[in-house]
């Protein structure tokens, strides 16, 4: 592996700053854990910021000639401990984007700070690349009310046993909705006029909402890989499904009564949201 000393800098960028003369990371101060290679690749990717940098040139800081590795997964396995440790997704990148079979480039804007190096943010057309495609990453589903930056990690079998609660606690509302339809239809004809279109929502939604819950709890029971991608692709047509379903307390208005069918539904209106919350809490690895 090569060892070739870096240059005594130290970068900032977003919430973190990088030394490359002590091999650190830092968040807000506080030291993020990096392996030495992951580290490696960010700092070269730092120095060329906006700039393509290809695998083979990756390959030749990381390992000499005369060194056999399988390069292609261990390279892919190096970007996804770097990405994990900047919370940066493959998907939705903010600070690592990758070019197909080619290399990556850095495309937030970078401040260095050192002896040969200027303390100035990126400028020309790869600093408007870069903002571009950071306010596009951040005005996406992954900044709804909260950033994966400021989201602690959470042992990933906590919320596998929390999310999967939550897929059976929707499976039971569309199962006993769907059984006790009579039922439903008698509570409906006091509310509304026109109650066969109410009956009819309930019946469409619970057979959508079934197959796409059973997906999730599959998914999170078997512990699918990049649940958490896949969850925010699901995200804008399992969000109005749940805050329909979050009115389901008042189809047992007899039994529960008013107050408490009020109460249950303040609660499931921000449920959606707890679910994205437990993905980003649980499921930090990104994408390759």
């Amino acid at each position: 592996m090569s060892t070739a000393p870096r240059p005594q800098q130290r970068f900032r960028f977003g919430v973190f700053e990088a030394d490359a003369a002590t091999g650190e990371l830092r968040k807000r101060g506080t030291k993020v854990r990096v392996q030495e290679q992951p580290f490696q690749v960010l700092v070269l990717l730092l120095e060329r910021r906006g700039e393509l940098v290809t695998r083979e040139e990756i390959r030749q800081v990381l390992w000499s000639d005369d060194t056999f590795v399988d390069f292609d997964h261990s390279l892919n396995t190096i970007i996804n401990k770097l990405r994990d440790a900047l919370g940066d997704s493959a998907a939705s990148p903010r600070f690592i984007e990758t070019l197909a079979r080619r290399g990556y480039r850095f495309i937030a804007p970078v401040e260095a700070m050192g002896e040969n190096a200027p303390a100035a943010a990126l400028t020309n057309e790869a600093s408007a690349a870069a903002r571009s495609n950071s306010q596009a990453a951040t005005a996406g589903p992954a900044s709804l009310l909260s950033h994966p930056d400021d989201i602690p990690s959470v042992p990933r079998g906590l919320v596998r046993v929390l999310f999967s609660l939550i897929q059976v606690m929707y499976l039971c509302f569309y199962v006993i909705s769907l059984a006790k339809l009579p039922a439903v239809e008698t509570v409906v004809e006091t509310a509304v006029s026109r109650p066969h279109w109410i009956l009819a929502l309930v019946m469409v939604t619970a057979v959508v909402g079934i197959p796409t819950r059973l997906y999730l709890l599959a998914g999170v029971v078997f512990d699918v890989r990049d649940l958490d991608r896949k969850f925010q692709k699901l995200f804008p047509f399992v969000f109005p499904l749940d805050e329909l379903w979050a009115l389901a307390p008042f189809l047992a208005v007899n039994q529960f009564g008013v107050g408490l069918a009020f109460a249950a539904t303040a609660a499931l209106l921000y449920l959606p949201f707890s679910q994205r919350t437990l993905m980003l809490m649980g499921y930090r690895k990104a994408e390759r």
